[in-house]
């Protein structure tokens, strides 16, 4: 593979908002070759590393994907969740990511504030990806992305529609993405549930939207996508969230206002009956897990395009 120059090298993977078009696209297409090729035993990129894996949220599919991602490149995997850290204790972040990254070859970091993982990969000086944090889960939306070509061939002219709370992070990772790979993306959701107009003046190619009704929204859609109504952390509010966004369930009845054949995607966890119906998931259960499927295949292209930019190799 021919290696750019090392002023276009892609350094981290912290936010869709900040990567480029280029890295998107270069992630894409490494994604579906390493998926294609996966019996390839041979190809070890990572051989002789160690990786580190700081999470502060509980996952499943993040975790599997990665682990097993980097073991599968070559490299070695160390879990850190606060309980087995000196952060459980209050030992800054920064501090740290100056020990790491004078141990260990990258970091992978599932956790709140995006200005951690940004303070990290600044302060370590090691490879970083974002994992998940409450601003954005770029990951998951690479795997999405994937998932969508595919199963359409391509990103062209396609129309993307988010329903419920579309001010999270899997929201604004979407949003990035369709601002810079060049398709339609529509949030429907209420008010209280939609991005700020600060934030949505941040997009200026027309490719992102807000439609609060989700008859509208969902007409000539190709992909009708949702994400859980109550995240980590707003247990508290579950009965309200549940409430305001009852209108936003994907049902049989949206999914046959939107286009022929629409696909139907989930980033999972799946609560059936709330977000989308038992019956939707079942009908499109093949979609939204190889979903799940895409997020070792997309990380293992960021894993090595960071190898490959780092290195040279």
């Amino acid at each position: 593979m021919l290696q750019p120059a090392a002023s276009l090298a892609m350094k981290h993977l912290l936010s869709l908002q900040s990567a480029s078009a280029r890295d998107m696209r270069r992630v894409l297409e490494l994604a579906l070759q390493l998926k294609r090729d996966r019996a390839n035993l041979s190809f070890r990129p990572l051989e002789g590393q160690s990786w580190a894996m700081i999470f502060t949220k509980a996952s499943t599919r993040t975790r599997v994907s990665f682990e097993v991602g980097i073991q599968e490149l070559g490299g070695r995997v160390l879990y850190l969740s606060p309980r087995d850290t000196q952060l459980g204790r209050g030992e800054p972040l920064r501090d740290t990511a100056r020990v790491l990254g004078r141990m260990v070859h990258g970091a992978v970091i599932r956790t709140f504030a995006q200005s951690d993982v940004e303070e990290f990969a600044e302060l370590s000086g090691i490879p970083t990806i974002n994992a998940l944090t409450d601003a954005e889960h770029p990951c998951q939306i690479l795997a999405d992305i994937q998932t969508l070509i595919e199963r359409r061939g391509s990103l062209e002219g396609r129309k993307v529609v988010f329903l419920g709370d579309g001010d999270n992070n899997v929201a604004r990772s979407w949003m990035w993405a369709a601002e810079k790979l060049g398709f339609q993306f529509v949030i429907s959701a209420p008010e209280g549930y939609q991005p700020p107009q600060k934030f949505l003046r941040k997009f200026k190619s027309g490719n992102v939207s807000v439609e609060p009704n989700p008859i509208k929204a969902v007409k000539n859609a190709d992909v009708l996508y949702t994400d859980v109504w109550v995240s980590m952390g707003q247990e508290d509010e579950a009965a309200k969230r549940i409430a305001d966004l009852e209108a936003y369930q994907i049902n049989s009845a949206l999914v046959a206002r939107a286009a022929k054949d629409a696909l139907v995607m989930h980033c999972l966890p799946a609560y059936r009956e709330k977000e989308i119906t038992a019956e939707v998931l079942e009908a499109h259960a093949d979609t939204i897990f190889s979903e799940a499927e895409n997020r070792l295949h997309a990380q293992k292209a960021i894993l090595t395009i960071l190898q490959q930019d780092r290195t040279g190799k």
